[in-house]
């Protein structure tokens, strides 16, 4: 399942038909039925036609993708959040993490051996307590712990809006996405882990250095943390929408804030 982790990271838009031929290719006969299985379980999907973790929740509520025509131009604007599969010596976990979109600084992060939505729950009232403010929006694909009621609940009730990317638009979270590649081949793919304990020992200390210490070439060379904690210095502003809606003006984008609208998903969507 690790191998077949990589070759995903490595191939994103790739089937489990292509997956199984790359295999093969290593020397491992497996035939596409068992892929299909393996990453059903892993919770992995190619991110063309669709591209999401995790399916949405029968009956859930779908918020509109609320990003398109701004322009994010400092801290605690947009937080988004995802969770991506954790290979293990003996097993696997799950981990989502919440993200400043714009300095790329991980708020908090969780791993959980279930995708319930109670540990990204967990996670988003853990970014809370660690900014001591909320964003303006959460964004998040469609997958069923980041419809779910409680998290929607979670989101609603510290007055953040809730934006959700379109399905097969892994673009929508792509700094997550990044991340996620980052953590992969720096730290879960070299360790390892043997269990839970050790993996959250593990994490925790290269999402300090990720934070703090790590140079971050989108961000000129500097760790997220001090674009997050000291924006000024970089040219950010505020966390207000007429922030990010004049700055779109003047690149010559008329953007207004989006109407949320809610549609329900129904056996017929999937």
């Amino acid at each position: 399942m690790r191998l077949l982790d990589e070759l995903h990271l490595e191939h994103p838009v790739y089937g489990s038909r292509r997956l199984g031929v790359l295999l093969a290719q290593r020397g491992y006969e497996v035939n596409r039925k068992r892929v299909m299985r393996l990453l059903r379980v892993m919770g992995i999907e190619a991110i063309y036609p669709r591209g999401s973790l995790s399916q949405p929740g029968e009956d859930h509520a779908i918020y509109p993708y609320l990003l398109k025509g701004l322009a994010i131009t400092g801290p605690n604007q947009v937080w988004c959040s995802d969770i991506t599969y954790v290979p293990m010596a003996y097993g696997f976990m799950y981990l989502v993490a919440v993200m400043d979109w714009w300095s790329r600084y991980v708020l908090s992060w969780s791993l959980s051996n279930t995708m319930e939505a109670e540990f990204c729950i967990r996670a988003w009232e853990q970014a809370l307590a660690h900014a001591r403010c909320a964003p303006l929006i959460s964004n998040t694909d469609q997958g069923s712990q980041f419809t779910s009621p409680g998290f929607v609940d979670a989101v609603q009730s510290a007055g953040v809006e809730v934006s959700m990317d379109g399905r097969g638009r892994w673009i929508d979270n792509r700094f997550i996405e990044r991340l996620w590649r980052s953590v992969k081949y720096e730290d879960i793919y070299l360790n390892d882990y043997g269990d839970g304990l050790s993996a959250d020992r593990g994490l925790r200390q290269w999402f300090g250095h990720y934070n703090e210490r790590r140079p971050h070439q989108s961000l000129g060379h500097v760790p997220p943390a001090q674009w997050y904690r000291s924006p000024e210095s970089y040219g950010g502003q505020s966390p207000t929408w007429e922030a990010m809606q004049a700055q779109s003006q003047r690149q010559g984008n008329r953007c207004t804030r989006a109407e949320v609208s809610i549609k329900f998903v129904g056996d017929d969507e999937f």
